[in-house]
């Protein structure tokens, strides 16, 4: 496969549908936080219920996959950590720098485009991706952002036990355990697929509406070293995790580097603007996320085509 071929098929539905959201976010003021809602609370887990229901992935590839977001998670902390030490940059700016480099956007960027680049196969590994990233997002996110605030992390914690997704996990691995998952042609599985698969177009259209209404306040160059760190780093990472673990699936260890790859995700800005409080700087630690995000998801178009072409071309050895 081209790299041509790799940007038309994979990218470029990505970028129409997420365009549309962009332009409609720019000419009329539409309010994301009610479509996240539908998305967080219905679509999405029916989505991971389905997903994982109907999968192909033995228990094996599950607990790889998780494996594998921890150690990401871990490393690029420790990565950034390092960096943000080197820049200079004090609290709340320092969780800022390190949550927008390490955590990608696995969900409403990296779902739809592992299902295009990597079929039905992508779409499974993505869900597992992005709930067992959810999950670290609500603990270690939450600490990274509140550090030097007087947030009550053991509360702000208790997010992760909120999330719908989670038990749409719990759900389809119990359904899966007890073999009580309805055959897919049944009006039940039809339906829940109808509705998970509404979040897919829904997630790129709040992309866009998120990149139209993002106010970067930062000059650009202050977002040069995380987004090194997101997009040239995280790869090379996510390639070292996906030898080491040894996924028996070559496509399964494809996906996972592709997600980990993804640009910076936008629940850290939502962590950083709830928990990072007030620093009397020129700029504010939620700008600077907002920055990391906008930048970050413009340069990926180039660096994800050129990642899926070489995945899919077998050019890196997993």
């Amino acid at each position: 496969m081209s790299f041509v071929s790799a940007l038309t098929s994979a990218i470029l539905p990505v970028l129409l549908v997420a365009g549309v959201g962009f332009v409609l976010g720019r000419v009329r003021d539409v309010r994301v936080d009610a479509l996240g809602t539908v998305s967080v609370y219905v679509l999405t887990p029916c989505l991971v219920f389905y997903s994982l229901a109907t999968t192909s992935l033995g228990s094996g590839a599950v607990a790889k996959i998780g494996a594998g977001v921890l150690g990401y998670v871990a490393v690029m902390t420790v990565v950034a950590s390092v960096a943000a030490r080197a820049l200079g940059l004090e609290e709340p700016h320092r969780g800022a720098f390190v949550l927008s480099s390490t955590f990608p956007n696995a969900g409403n960027y990296g779902i739809p485009l592992a299902r295009f680049a990597f079929g039905p196969i992508g779409q499974s590994v993505a869900v597992l991706y992005i709930v067992a990233q959810d999950v670290l997002q609500y603990t270690l996110g939450v600490f990274l952002a509140a550090r030097g605030g007087e947030t009550d992390l053991r509360d702000a914690a208790t997010e992760v036990f909120r999330l719908p997704l989670l038990y749409g996990l719990l759900a389809a691995g119990l359904a899966r355990y007890f073999d009580a998952v309805p055959p897919t042609d049944t009006a039940l599985m039809e339906t829940i697929q109808l509705v998970g698969d509404a979040a897919i177009p829904v997630m790129l259209l709040m992309l866009g509406i998120q990149l139209a209404n993002t106010r970067s306040g930062p000059s650009l160059t202050r977002a040069g070293v995380p987004t090194a760190l997101k997009l040239g780093v995280a790869p090379l990472v996510a390639l070292a995790l996906a030898l080491g673990l040894g996924f028996a699936d070559s496509d399964v260890a494809r996906v996972f580097v592709l997600e980990c790859a993804m640009p910076a995700a936008v629940t850290p800005l939502v962590l950083t603007i709830e928990f990072s409080g007030d620093a009397e700087t020129s700029f504010s630690a939620p700008e600077y996320v907002s920055t990391v995000i906008f930048t970050t998801t413009v340069c990926s178009v180039a660096t994800l085509a050129a990642l899926i072409w070489a995945l899919r071309g077998g050019l890196l050895w997993i």
